[in-house]
């Protein structure tokens, strides 16, 4: 069988610094973004109703729906139209007036009387409505972002037992180096977050550290073959060992990702979208990342792992530094 990149030799910590400048770009032009445009949040974590409506006749008059939106006291309205026009999107912040906050219904029937009265009754049909009370929506976010917070400590756990806190600390620096990205390319192409959304954050996180944890896995059998060994051909050796591993499980899972992206219709698109570019930079991050940063840890913390296994001496860690 054809193995590719069975004999790969390249000196990816030799290009730390330019991949850290690569990502520092990244990050700025993300944080621009997201700053100018803040997180679109669905109606699942902000409250509302959205109703989705299609007319048999004419396409829909936008600024007519909105005006009669207004008058019926609905002013924070987002109206989306949808291919010919005759399909449109109603997304709706407010409830009606003197009505409950938490009474999504009436805003719905509201949205559909209004309709009524510019398209005429029967001439149009709703073809989806999801309403979310403010409370309910405030609830799912708090819980969304505990999710993804925990998640660190977690994986922190996980990896001081599995290997120890200095590859702990690198994973977890690169897995949050995953989730800003990934929140930058989220406002960079203005995406809705709702649910599906941070299920696909947190499936990237899962996909990073796993490959994280495969280059780590690799050091640390390294480490032990290598006792005298400096720990930046360790490194080195590990990542290109596991390179043909890394290239064939990204391209499969990216295959399927692009068809999801182009066949999968805009409610999975989203999911999709995110995980494929977690799928690069959680790929990016285990390399230019993770390791760099375990190795400048061992390089500020030199110590003996859990196993007994001397990593960086005084003299392995001044060689180290130097040729850094």
């Amino acid at each position: 069988m054809t193995r590719i990149f069975a004999n790969a030799n390249y000196d990816f910590i030799g290009m730390r610094r330019k991949a850290i400048i690569a990502t520092g770009v990244l990050l700025a032009l993300g944080l621009v973004a997201l700053l100018g445009r803040r997180i679109n949040y669905s109606i699942e974590f902000t409250g509302g109703t959205l109703v989705e409506a299609r007319t048999s006749g004419p396409a829909w008059d936008i600024e007519a729906v909105r005006a009669g939106l207004g008058s019926a006291g609905l002013g924070n309205v987002e109206i989306t139209p949808y291919g010919d026009g005759q399909e449109i999107g109603i997304r709706v912040q407010d409830v009606v007036a003197g009505g409950d906050a938490d009474d999504t219904q009436a805003t719905a029937n509201a949205v559909g009387a209004v309709l009524d009265q510019i398209a005429g009754a029967g001439s149009w049909e709703r073809t989806s409505a999801d309403a979310v009370s403010p409370k309910v929506g405030g609830e799912l976010r708090t819980q969304a972002f505990l999710a993804i917070f925990f998640s660190f400590f977690a994986v922190l756990a996980y990896l001081a037992w599995r290997f120890e806190w200095r590859f702990g600390l690198a994973a977890v620096i690169a897995t949050a180096h995953d989730i800003v990205l990934t929140i930058c390319f989220i406002a960079i192409l203005n995406l809705e977050v709702g649910l599906v959304v941070v299920a696909a954050v947190l499936s990237m996180v899962g996909y990073s550290l796993n490959d994280t944890i495969i280059i780590f896995d690799r050091v640390r059998e390294n480490m032990h073959r290598s006792r005298r060994e400096e720990l930046i051909p360790v490194l080195n050796r590990s990542i290109n060992e596991t390179l043909p591993r890394s290239v064939l499980t990204h391209s499969t899972t990216l295959a399927a990702l692009i068809a999801l992206i182009i066949f999968g219709g805009e409610v999975i698109r989203p999911f999709a979208l995110v995980m494929a570019f977690g799928v690069f930079t959680g790929t990016f991050s285990s390399i230019f990342i993770a390791a760099p940063v375990l190795l400048l840890i061992e390089q500020r913390w030199p110590g003996i792992d859990g196993r007994g296994v001397k990593v960086a001496g005084k003299g392995t860690a001044r060689s180290a530094t130097q040729s850094a």
